[in-house]
Order: structure tokens, then C-alpha cells, then sequence
């Protein structure tokens, strides 16, 4: 039997913002399963790779396949097979924790009992009738963290996942959102030692260009930050 086709395969993948090239020549293949950290300064593209790995935005350059489809043109193959956390929670912030899930869920045509196990998965069962406005930023990173996993994505793209987070709640998230989900996980990170320990691929970008691009376990914290002098 042929082997099943990689969860991310990118080859010349090139994005620009009007003029201005954001990503360029960005080439890579991440097998199903796998954790990939992507380190870089601001403004290196990491979150425009992930917003491009989830069908946000359209490549300009190269292609990009992504669990087996083509994007964009094969959009609509993954779409409820992704899950996507981004700075921005992507919440209604007149709305409840819960009231957000049951929209999201009506979506992806989920059911009822899958929202109360979420809310309880990510420690948010007792403020999950308060309006998102009126939670600390700590509480709506838990709200968006269950919004991206309501649907039991395959591919998790996480964007700086444990920002705000004190540490009880980073190990409360660890199994939904951690490797321990046994997802296929992009993860960008500011943190070499801890983006590394958590990763068995590293992709360093530079000025939108792939700068580094090694096995974890092979690289080391310094070198990786290296990329921030």
C-alpha cells in the first residue's frame, strides 16, 4: 500500500503583502503525528505560515499541500481537519465561552456533549456562562484553545499557544493541546530550549526565508538563538 501523504508538504511557497514578500521560498514536508516549533524574531512570517497551512490566505508563490489536499484549490478537504490558535482568540467577546463553542459546534456539526467536555478539558466549566469581555486574558487563551480543539481537528496550528498562561494552567492544556494529544502540531515559540524539548522538527525563519531546518534533537538552544541576534 502507497504511504499515506505527508500532514504538511511545502515546496517554494512564496506570500507577499501587496509588495512586500513576507515568505519565500519556503519548502518543507512534515510527517502525520510529528510536531513541528517554528522560531523566529517578529516579522520573520511564522504566523502568516500558519495562517497560509490553514487556508486563510493564498500562496502566491509554490505549492502547498496540506493533509493531503491542495491548497487553495482543495480548500474545502480540510477544512474541519484543521484546528487554528492565533493572537487573535477569534471569539465573540459579547458572548460566553459556552455560547462561542455552541456557534463553532453548530459549524462542524459537533454535539452538545462535546462542548461541556471541552470547557471541562480546558478548565473553563465554572466561567463558562461569563461573557468573554469580562475574562482575564489568561481565561480567553483557554476560550480559544477550546474553540481550535471543539472539533477534533487532525492538524493543530498554534500560535504561541501558552501566552498569558500561568503554569497550572499550561499543564492543564498539555494533553489537549501538548504532545501528549498525539496530534500533528505547527507550534510557534519564542522559547529555544522549551520549543525544542517539544518538537521533533525545528524550522528557523528569517525575513520571511527558512534560515534553519533540522531534527530537534539535533540542534541546541544557542543555536537557535541565533537567529534572534
Amino acid at each position: 500500500m502507497p504511504s499515506p501523504a505527508p500532514a504538511v508538504a511545502l515546496r517554494g511557497l512564496g506570500r507577499r503583502y501587496g509588495e512586500r514578500p513576507v515568505l519565500h521560498d519556503v519548502t518543507l514536508r512534515l510527517e502525520r503525528g510529528s510536531t513541528m516549533v517554528v522560531f523566529g524574531p517578529n516579522g520573520a512570517g511564522k504566523t502568516t505560515l500558519l495562517r497560509v497551512l490553514a487556508g486563510l490566505l493564498r500562496p502566491h508563490e509554490g505549492d502547498v499541500e496540506v493533509l493531503g489536499a491542495q491548497l487553495p484549490d482543495e480548500g474545502w478537504r480540510v477544512r474541519g481537519r484543521v484546528g487554528l490558535l492565533t493572537h487573535d482568540p477569534l471569539l465573540y467577546r459579547e458572548l460566553s465561552p459556552r455560547e462561542n463553542l455552541r456557534f463553532h459546534a453548530r459549524l462542524h456539526g459537533r454535539e452538545a456533549a462535546r462542548i461541556e467536555a471541552t470547557l471541562d478539558a480546558v478548565g473553563l466549566a465554572a466561567r463558562a456562562d461569563d461573557p468573554v469581555a469580562e475574562l482575564s486574558r489568561g481565561l480567553v487563551q483557554r476560550a480559544a484553545v477550546a474553540r481550535a480543539i471543539l472539533h477534533e481537528p487532525e492538524l493543530l496550528l498554534l500560535d504561541e499557544p501558552l501566552a498569558n498562561l500561568d503554569p497550572a494552567a499550561t499543564a492543564r492544556l498539555q494533553p489537549v493541546i501538548g504532545r501528549e494529544s498525539g496530534r500533528t502540531r505547527v507550534v510557534t515559540s519564542h522559547d529555544p530550549a522549551g520549543g525544542l524539548a517539544d518538537a521533533d522538527v525545528a524550522l528557523g525563519l528569517r525575513g520571511g526565508r527558512v534560515a534553519l531546518l533540522a531534527r530537534a534533537e539535533e540542534l541546541s538552544a544557542a543555536r537557535v538563538a541565533e537567529l534572534y541576534a
